[in-house]
């Protein structure tokens, strides 16, 4: 067997050992509380060490938030990879009504009482928190770089840009925990998306076009 091929092996092994692992931490977690579930128990149920878990997952709260890098990263990538001649705002709102189209769990949706695992913890509250300061801050970052502006107005535009993502997750999770099923809700916040980046579009509408 090559040595390409043996790397290849390892790096799959690898990836099926953090998803196990993720996967029992988040069924611990909705079942027990996140703060009442130890990483020896999780360890336990995934059938590694706890050196494993850490190693694969220095937070514990990145268990929950197994693809926090993906969402983090999320606004900045659908600006950064906007079509020609689009702004912006007009890939964020493009790709958002997109993304709830589907169902997409990086823009809230949840099942399987995932949505309440999150809600009924401060500290994965506070986690999700962070994470959309992150998200934010990835996006000034980007449209600072294209616009080749270093001063404050990114920031602000990002902030801005990023606020229906943010408050529109907010809602997703609440209807769900109301028991509305994902059709409805994708209605309710694809109407609200569009009405709020209308009333955005005559102040930046025409930021950072390709």
């Amino acid at each position: 067997m090559s040595d390409t091929k043996i790397l290849g092996l390892r790096e799959q092994k690898k990836r099926e050992t953090r998803q196990e692992i993720s996967d029992q931490a988040t069924r611990l977690f909705i079942r027990r509380g996140f703060e009442q579930t130890t990483i020896a128990e999780i360890a336990e149920a995934a059938r590694v060490a706890k050196k494993t878990v850490t190693n694969y997952f220095p937070r514990k709260e990145d268990l929950a938030f197994d693809h926090h890098e993906q969402f983090v990263a999320a606004l900045a990538g659908i600006v950064a990879g906007r079509r020609p001649g689009e702004s912006a705002l007009a890939a964020l709102r493009r790709v958002f009504l997109e993304a709830a189209e589907r169902h997409d769990p990086l823009l809230g949706f949840t099942r399987d009482g995932f949505g309440r695992m999150i809600t009924e913890s401060p500290t994965l509250v506070g986690r999700l928190r962070e994470l959309l300061e992150q998200r934010e801050e990835a996006l000034a970052r980007e449209l600072a770089t294209e616009t080749g502006d270093r001063g404050p107005v990114p920031r602000v535009v990002a902030a801005q840009l990023a606020a229906p993502y943010r408050v529109l997750l907010g809602q997703i999770m609440e209807l769900t925990l109301e028991g509305v099923d994902d059709a409805r809700i994708a209605e309710i916040v694809a109407a609200a998306a569009r009405e709020v980046f209308r009333l955005m579009e005559p102040s930046l509408g025409s930021y950072a076009v390709r």
